[in-house]
């Protein structure tokens, strides 16, 4: 007979600890593991679909996905890393299956332009980059991974996670920049 831990020391355990016991089908483990995971991953896929209707609901798909195979993780300690891959599977599955769309990647004339106040937010930046750019470089600069990693987890090319990267940071920087010199110019008058 297993002994279940109460939901204070659920609390108290380490993050190992509960995933090995949510890999043996203890509900009130995996349900911990939501509880401490779900704003790190809804923020994760908020930046990557800025939509936060859609990230709330791949979250909770991501969540269901991961309590129907968590008993196939190898190793408890690599569990945030699984959880980012399903993650990142599941986003990309939803992006395949919407309509296909050719992404407009020239720069947009100064009246189309948001205005200030929308430079100003990163993320607003980050969705002019078309979704496979995107995804590399939240994966990079707000997750840390490495080009290797991101390779690995994406499933694109090392050389394109690497060219996604140059040319998305480049045009964030472009963007930013834009909006940096409309200020000083603003404040100069």
């Amino acid at each position: 007979m297993r002994r279940r831990l109460s939901g204070a020391a659920l609390g108290g355990a380490d993050e190992a600890s509960i995933v090995a016991l949510a890999i043996f089908a203890d509900d009130a483990a995996f349900s911990e593991l939501v509880r401490r995971r779900q704003s790190w991953l809804r923020n994760l896929l908020r930046r990557l679909c800025r939509d936060p209707v859609l990230a709330d609901d791949l979250a909770q798909q991501v969540f269901l996905q991961a309590w129907r195979s968590i008993g196939t993780l190898n190793s408890a300690g690599a569990f945030g890393a699984w959880l980012r891959r399903l993650a990142v599977n599941t986003w990309l599955m939803h992006v395949r299956t919407q309509s296909p769309e050719v992404p407009d990647t020239s720069r947009p004339e100064a009246s189309e332009l948001p205005s200030t106040g929308e430079r100003l937010d990163l993320d607003r930046a980050l969705a002019h980059l078309v979704p496979e750019v995107r995804l590399c470089i939240v994966l990079a600069y707000n997750e840390g991974m490495s080009h290797a990693e991101i390779s690995e987890s994406t499933g694109l090319p090392l050389g394109t996670v690497k060219s996604h990267i140059r040319r998305g940071a480049a045009r964030l920087r472009t963007d930013l920049e834009a909006y940096r010199s409309n200020e000083a110019h603003r404040h100069a008058r």
